[in-house]
């Protein structure tokens, strides 16, 4: 179901959600100093392809570090990216069968805008306690 569920996510929307995340990684890896938002933006970008059978869970140890590069991140990136699933999910909502990939859309906002302290994980490798912020 997971694999059907991808291919359809794919071809309505996740391609394009993914390449606005690789376009942003690419803008951020141009400047040196801007690297760490560009290696959080193709990790998104990952996530955004094929996010079904994926989990979102807290990363341990994460500190200030995570909550300044979140700052920044809504600053330059995560407001537009954010406002890309909003309207890819309306779109989706339209028809039935889009409904499921609109709820995973909205689901997908907390960490578009928010992706520092929080890691990407296949949710069949989740530890028996270890609950996801999201899993898809």
């Amino acid at each position: 179901m997971r694999t059907l569920l991808n291919i359809i996510w794919f071809v309505f929307g996740g391609l394009w959600l993914a390449l606005g995340y690789a376009l942003a990684g690419v803008l951020f890896c141009i400047l040196i100093v801007t690297i760490p938002l560009g290696v959080a933006s193709f990790r998104m970008a990952s996530y955004a392809l094929w996010p079904f059978g994926r989990a979102v869970v807290e990363k341990p140890g994460a500190g200030a570090g995570s909550a300044v590069l979140n700052v920044v991140w809504i600053v330059l990136a995560g407001w537009w990216l954010a406002l890309g699933h909003l309207t890819t999910a309306a779109a989706q909502a339209v028809t039935i069968i889009g409904i499921p990939l609109a709820i995973a859309n909205l689901k997908m906002l907390p960490i578009s805008l928010v992706p520092y302290g929080k890691e990407i994980v296949p949710s069949d490798s989740l530890p028996p306690g270890r609950r996801p912020l999201h899993s898809l």
